[in-house]
């Protein structure tokens, strides 16, 4: 059953038959009712009208007999109506389609009402209202029945039709029925209902196989542009339609694959220009390093002796110091960067407890001379991961840096959970926060949420620092809410364990 919930789900050519297969079914079922209604109807209508008209004659020729008979003793008038009932069935030959019963005479003393019969049949086989109708009334009257013989399996549909008869002689009123079997007409409907299902069945199959024809035609180039945009997905540019013919499936082939050569020229341009990118930066990195150290030398001559410089001088030697310091760190990072985009990055795994380096991480110089106060959280418990601990080092002192420098906030938390697949490491502030759109831009390179973060780093670190969660096969988020602080979320995989703690997840999701 989930298969074919699955099938119903993904196969257009599935519900397009599928449907087409139900609205066929419900049009013939429909169609053939309606013409087996008007069949049936036509055969019991065209049967009454004949077995009333022989009904008629056969009354006319009971009434003669009864008419021409003047006896009047009740055995001898008993024994010509016999007759007259054996002569009546016998008239219409060896195969007889109808059954005789006569009543009467049908004013007794006794009440009792004689009933002769041509033969034995089922007292049900007579409507009762029929009967009183007959009984009581001239005329000549009809109903539909079925006629069941005593001792029968089954019963045959019938029109009984039924009159008064009157003996002159006695004056007895007598009532003659006749029961026409239906038989033949109940054979003719049962052959055109078969007839009507095999064509029915045979009708749907035919207009199944149709529809899967055609939805086949019109999807298979569907289908085809399907598997070649999943190539296109998985970096395979290569791939073109078949086009064949001038019809819309053509023309579609064809505008597909114009965009696809339009993709790839694309793509290709962005992969040249980003690749140039990458070499720019890489190379500017490199070239930069040699005019910069041979500037950071002369500059740690001129700070080590500003103290026998004047005051200007001694002070332009110390923003020397600190500007080239930045600079340095900022070719660090746009190196960093630059592995990172060329997919050169590497780790070197080794066995780490994210609870020791948030121990460690307590005890910082940096948080030290700041005067902020760090509250540690589920650091007591080893949290084991398997990373590479120089970049977890400087994930961790850059969002230590960022809480201690730009938060604004007097205390820092720093908080350890873990599960069995993975291990959490958090520093949170009590600061001036982050709104909606920082959380999603506190991760761009350069980007700085205001200018009271504006001064000092290089405007990378937290860029950096996610490209080395995500290399782990981690992640780095951030929360926050403006006026109550902000949340860092370090996540890393970690190898199997035992226990049972949920990871962190932020107080402001």
């Amino acid at each position: 059953m989930r298969s074919l919930a699955r099938l119903w789900r993904r196969s257009i050519q599935a519900r397009v038959v599928t449907s087409t297969i139900v609205l066929s079914t419900l049009v013939i079922t429909l169609t053939g009712w309606a013409l087996l209604r008007d069949v049936a109807s036509g055969l019991a209508d065209s049967r009454r009208s004949a077995a009333v008209s022989e009904a008629r004659s056969g009354f006319d020729y009971a009434q003669s007999q009864l008419d021409a008979a003047v006896e009047t003793d009740a055995a001898t008038q008993s024994q010509a109506l016999t007759q007259m009932v054996d002569s009546l069935t016998r008239s219409r030959g060896a195969k007889r389609t109808y059954e005789l019963v006569l009543e009467g005479p049908l004013l007794t003393d006794d009440g009792q009402v004689p009933i002769r019969s041509s033969a034995a049949i089922e007292p049900g086989s007579l409507p009762d209202d029929l009967a009183d109708t007959v009984r009581s009334s001239a005329g000549t009257y009809w109903r539909y029945s079925d006629l069941a013989l005593l001792g029968a399996a089954t019963s045959d549909p019938s029109v009984v039709v039924g009159s008064q008869v009157r003996a002159p002689g006695s004056g007895d009123t007598y009532a003659l029925f006749y029961l026409f079997s239906l038989e033949d007409q109940q054979a003719t409907l049962d052959l055109v209902r078969r007839a009507l299902l095999l064509g029915g069945f045979a009708m749907v199959l035919m207009v199944g196989g149709v529809a899967w024809l055609v939805s086949r035609q019109v999807l298979d180039p569907v289908r085809l542009a399907r598997r070649i945009a999943e190539r296109y997905a998985s970096g395979n540019l290569e791939q073109r339609m078949h086009v064949r013919g001038e019809d819309d499936i053509a023309r579609l082939s064809t505008s597909f694959n114009q965009m696809a050569a339009s993709l790839q020229s694309q793509i290709r341009r962005l992969e040249n220009l980003s690749r140039l990118q990458q070499r720019f930066v890489s190379d500017v990195s490199h070239e930069l390093r040699t005019p910069l150290t041979t500037v950071q030398m002369a500059s740690e001559v001129l700070y080590a002796s500003r103290e026998r410089l004047d005051p200007q001088a001694a002070r332009s030697a110390e923003l020397l110091k600190v500007e080239l310091d930045r600079f340095e760190s900022l070719l660090s990072d746009l190196l960093d960067l630059s592995r990172f985009d060329a997919g050169a990055a590497r780790l070197e795994l080794d066995t780490i407890d994210l609870a020791q380096i948030a121990r460690q991480a307590a005890d910082d110089p940096l948080v030290a001379r700041s005067g902020v106060t760090v509250r540690l959280v589920g650091a007591d418990r080893p949290a084991i991961v398997e990373a590479d601990i120089r970049r977890i080092d400087r994930i961790v002192r850059n969002l230590l840096a960022n809480a201690v420098k730009y938060s604004g906030s007097d205390v820092i938390e720093i908080e350890v959970a873990q599960n069995t697949d993975s291990a959490s490491f958090a520093v949170r502030d009590f600061g001036v926060g982050l709104s909606g759109d920082e959380n999603l831009r506190v991760f761009d390179r350069f980007w700085r949420a205001d200018p009271a973060r504006a001064q000092g780093g290089t405007g990378l670190g937290l860029a950096i620092s996610r490209e080395d969660a995500a290399l782990h096969g981690g992640t780095l988020q951030a929360w926050g809410r403006p006026g109550r602080g902000s949340e860092f979320i370090l996540t890393i995989p970690k190898p199997e364990g035992s226990s049972k703690n949920p990871p962190l997840v932020s107080v402001f999701a």
